[in-house]
């Protein structure tokens, strides 16, 4: 892989965190965590990522609002952005794709199918 990728992790689930980062880690990744919307926004400011994997339902801002932010900041526009919710309607998944979501994973999930997404997902933007 080249030089470590830089992933955030955005998500309230302490549990799903950690496995995350333990398994992102152990495949070379580096991981940064944000635990509710705004502490995304702050880091997505302040660091060069390559992707973001992002819950919908969080506290402060939602995964919704931040992938809406993330669009329209010509500096995010293209970061690749992965939705890990358990919200599975067709509403919201449709909304996440049509605000700019590049996938969309519906929890309960498999790590390692995230895993092979996120690492298509950032291979392909080098």
């Amino acid at each position: 892989m080249g030089q470590s990728k830089t992933i955030l992790i955005c998500d309230d689930d302490p549990l799903l965190v950690d496995l995350l980062e333990f398994r992102l880690s152990a495949r070379g990744f580096t991981v940064l965590v944000a635990r509710d919307g705004g502490e995304a926004l702050e880091i997505v400011g302040r660091h060069s990522l390559h992707a973001v994997v992002l819950d919908a339902m969080m506290p402060v801002i939602d995964g919704y609002e931040v992938l809406r932010r993330l669009r329209a900041d010509p500096a995010t526009a293209d970061l690749p952005v992965i939705m890990l919710t358990a919200r599975k309607a067709e509403h919201d998944i449709v909304t996440g794709l049509e605000l700019g979501a590049n996938d969309y994973v519906v929890k309960p999930f498999i790590p390692e199918e995230l895993i092979m997404r996120l690492s298509r997902l950032v291979g392909a933007r080098n």
